[in-house]
């Protein structure tokens, strides 16, 4: 189940990463990571009332409070912040390269803070999983974004740190998960936290008034954001928890790293682009580390 509910987040992540492109080069990366975070609050409520009956977890221990608040704070302020940025400086398919270092990043640190051990077998179906997606995202772009090189190396940059920040919100999150709580619950708070302290550093800045004009006159930017919205933060996030729950945090991170193969077959029928033999041999590498996941999990 864990495993399934990671797939599942590859694909609502890569409906994301367009959604949040095309808002982010509309009104900017902060615009978007700022109107994201309160949208997906807002949803999570709605939802945790439904099935919950009420609009917000009570009776919360202080220690899950901080795993999942720091999950949050590292996770979706500071590791989206930097994904957003480079998805409006190098696009959705070089920040997703990055972001399929999160399996490798993530698996270390729970191995270290949490003990989890994978196999032999299960860090080779790993390694191939990952190499099959670099090896389809490594390839020659003539994208004009990239002849900027200062521009192309920030943009990586971006993508790396956005790397590590989910990486490090997984394992907090699984910690704060940690007994028998709501995934859905967790994913509230964790969203709540990261929300109150995006908003907070805009008012310090004095950037709230300019965040709400921006959104207001861009009607088509707003469409993208709120759409990304409901299959990323929303739906995409609660999924993860869940398959950082019921899986081991190497093997539902691996999983949840294909995003970048789906965004292949979006980029052929919606944006023309044409796929090469390349691109096809490593999702085939990709899509065989996922089988053996599966038979060795």
């Amino acid at each position: 189940m864990g495993e399934l509910a990671a797939l599942a987040t590859a694909v609502l992540w890569t409906l994301t990463s367009i959604f949040f492109t095309i808002g982010g080069r509309e009104v900017g990366s902060v615009v978007v990571n700022r109107a994201r975070l309160v949208l997906a609050v807002i949803f999570l409520m709605l939802t945790h009332l439904i099935l919950q009956g009420t609009l917000f977890p009570l009776f919360v221990e202080p220690e899950r409070w901080f795993w999942l608040g720091l999950s949050g704070i590292v996770g979706l302020v500071v590791g989206d912040a930097f994904l957003f940025q480079a998805f409006v400086l190098v696009g959705p398919r070089l920040s997703m390269l990055m972001m399929s270092l999160v399996p490798v990043i993530s698996a270390l640190i729970a191995w270290v803070f949490l003990g989890e051990r994978l196999s032999w077998l299960e860090i080779g179906a790993v390694s191939l999983t990952v190499g099959g997606i670099a090896w389809v995202v490594l390839e020659r772009d003539d994208n004009p974004v990239e002849a900027d090189r200062r521009q192309y190396m920030l943009g990586i940059l971006a993508g790396l740190a956005g790397a590590v920040g989910q990486a490090l919100g997984l394992v907090a999150a699984k910690k704060g998960l940690a007994g028998d709580f709501s995934v859905l619950s967790g994913v509230l708070l964790r969203m709540a936290v990261a929300a109150v302290v995006m908003w907070a550093l805009a008012a310090v800045q004095g950037q709230i008034r300019p965040t709400l004009s921006a959104l207001r006159h861009n009607p088509y930017a707003l469409k993208m954001i709120v759409a990304g919205s409901v299959v990323g933060p929303f739906l995409g996030v609660w999924v993860s928890l869940i398959a950082v729950n019921l899986a081991r945090v190497g093997i539902a991170s691996t999983l949840m790293a294909l995003t970048p193969i789906l965004i292949l077959p979006v980029a052929h029928w919606i944006f023309k682009e044409k796929i090469s033999a390349r691109a096809i041999f490593g999702t085939a590498i990709a899509l065989m580390g996922v089988a053996l996941i599966f038979m060795f999990s």
